[in-house]
């Protein structure tokens, strides 16, 4: 034990012999938060220790059963919000959207595909039959902005809410700058960018007209940061740099409505379309690795949580920010 919080025998017997008691009441580590030292000394006149006080925001309001009651961490809990993901029919928006089920939400899928991958429809029928919520799937390019916001509007219409949204749409392509042509630079921007910019706008609009505020999460990338290193698409990484300034814009912007808006900077992930790529440079899957801290490349599975936290009152007094999570890669 530390011996800056030892009392020795010959002292407890002393306070004992001053206070007239012959209980003494060990003291508290002096980190303790006056709260904690409050609630650690009072008690019922069961010898029950008093609940914690009430903080601010519903997710942390205590009950008869203690503190949080007999749920745990229920600021995370996603259950009965309505969320949408752009991009959700593979890939990274599919494995988020299968998180953002297991917390609760029902959630949409939009996506230029004509139909969703095999996978989708197996979350599809895994949200109905044992999570008791629902994935649904709309398609629509996001740049198509008259049906983009028709769609977001029906959707917010039927459920009478809008709670959140991951903006996750977006391509990627190689191209030297030499040889770049301006329809090939304005596709990339008009999906990554203003179709980003579009689909956030669309939300938030039927946030701002519940008037419940919401947490919107855009999709960015750690090559809106950095260059990367023997990979040459200037477009994309301008694109995503283009993204992580509007999500911080937006949330200056439309704080003042009770919604926040963050990014998310994913580093290498290991998707179909990157093994598709090591089979084309076989030398990417052992030079990729070697440049992030950790020393090996991501799974989609491993942003779940980042979907969660950002989208939930865990993350309640978050907006403007961006999580980076490339193991390290830009650390260095």
């Amino acid at each position: 034990m530390n011996s800056g919080f030892r009392i020795t025998s010959s002292l407890t017997r002393s306070l004992r012999q001053q206070c007239g008691t012959s209980t003494f009441r060990r003291p508290l580590p002096l980190g303790a938060s006056l709260v904690t030292r409050y609630i650690s000394s009072s008690s019922n006149t069961k010898g029950t220790p008093v609940p914690t006080p009430k903080a601010t925001g519903k997710a942390f309001e205590s009950s008869d059963k203690g503190f949080l009651g007999s749920k745990r961490l229920p600021e995370f809990n996603l259950v009965d919000r309505v969320v949408l993901i752009s991009g959700g029919a593979r890939g990274l928006g599919l494995t988020q959207a299968e998180a953002l089920l297991e917390a609760g939400a029902k959630v949409y899928a939009l996506d230029r595909l004509e139909k969703p991958s095999p996978a989708f429809y197996e979350a599809q029928a895994r949200a109905i039959d044992n999570l008791g919520t629902s994935l649904h799937y709309k398609q629509i390019d996001v740049r198509d902005e008259v049906k983009l916001h028709e769609t977001v509007q029906a959707i917010a219409d039927e459920n009478g809410r809008l709670d959140g949204l991951i903006a996750a749409a977006g391509i990627n392509e190689e191209h030297t700058a030499l040889e770049y042509t301006a329809a090939d630079f304005n596709k990339m921007m008009e999906i990554n960018v203003t179709g980003a910019f579009l689909t956030a706008q669309a939300a938030a609009r039927q946030m701002v007209k519940l008037g419940k505020g919401g947490s919107i999460v855009m999709i960015a990338s750690m090559s809106g940061t950095i260059a990367n290193r023997g990979l040459i698409c200037p477009a994309y990484n301008a694109s995503k740099s283009a993204v992580l300034q509007l999500g911080r814009n937006l949330a200056a912007e439309w704080g003042p409505y009770g919604i926040r808006v963050n990014t998310i900077s994913p580093g290498y992930i290991v998707t179909a379309m990157v093994e598709e790529l090591f089979t084309k440079f076989p030398e990417r899957r052992e030079d990729w690795p070697k440049q992030n801290m950790l020393g090996r490349l991501s799974k989609p599975q491993e942003y779940r949580g980042a979907a969660i936290f950002l989208l939930s009152d865990a993350s309640s007094f978050m907006t403007g920010a961006d999580l980076i999570m490339d193991g390290g890669h830009h650390s260095w």
